[in-house]
């Protein structure tokens, strides 16, 4: 395994959305990154950061307003899609650095837009690479039949949910906290990345506790 990729991406997006269908000529777009940068080895959640973006095929609605507390004026001052995924490859290496989201979403969203936009892809081709779908590997965990939402997930492992849910900042925060308890669990795949190809291997088991993770 490559012993240079210990550091481990956890992202949550908010994307435009609406109460029913979208209006005509309407797409979701992400206008919301959270990312927190986990440090698997040591098992500690190491920082948190926020990339606000600007729509241009869609608006705010008040229905995602209530859901997100985000408003159109507040993403019109965000940075382009094509932006965004300029700060996550040179700020947070997302080319190379495993990265992990709650559920397949994420990676889906990236991948559409990205597409629409012309823009790369930011965690590189293919577009399961290095990612990790957290919610398959906590309900496999836990011996789950359904995969729960991060809220419920957070009940079951005994965690605290950490300001407010859907603001991808504080998601990613929350679902890094619930990486880590599976990395004390022995049950997250590490992702790292060799000559370009994907090598998946076991967290070896430690004695984590739920005090170090935060």
């Amino acid at each position: 395994m490559h012993h240079g990729s210990a550091l481990l991406n956890v992202i949550d997006v908010e994307a435009t959305c609406w109460d029913g269908q979208p209006p005509p000529g309407s797409v979701n777009e992400i206008i919301e990154i959270g990312l927190t940068v986990v440090d698997v080895s040591a098992g500690r959640r190491v920082s948190r950061h926020r990339v606000l973006v600007r729509p241009v095929r869609s608006t705010v609605s008040d229905f995602c307003t209530e859901l997100t507390g985000l408003t159109q004026a507040e993403v019109e001052r965000g940075v382009s899609f094509g932006e965004a995924c300029r700060i996550l490859v040179e700020e947070y290496e997302a080319g190379e650095r495993p990265w992990a989201s709650w559920g397949e979403y994420d990676r889906r969203q990236f991948a559409r837009q990205s597409h629409a936009d012309g823009v790369a892809y930011p965690f590189g081709y293919p577009t399961e690479r290095t990612h990790t779908n957290a919610k398959a590997v906590f309900a496999a965990a836990y011996g789950l039949r359904k995969k729960p939402g991060m809220d419920r997930a957070l009940q079951i492992a005994g965690l605290p949910l950490e300001g407010r849910h859907h603001r991808g900042e504080d998601d990613a925060w929350n679902i890094a906290a619930l990486v880590l308890d599976l990395v004390g669990r022995g049950a997250w795949p590490v992702t790292a990345t060799i000559n370009g190809e994907a090598d998946t291997a076991p967290v070896l088991r430690t004695s984590l506790g739920k005090q170090q993770l935060s």
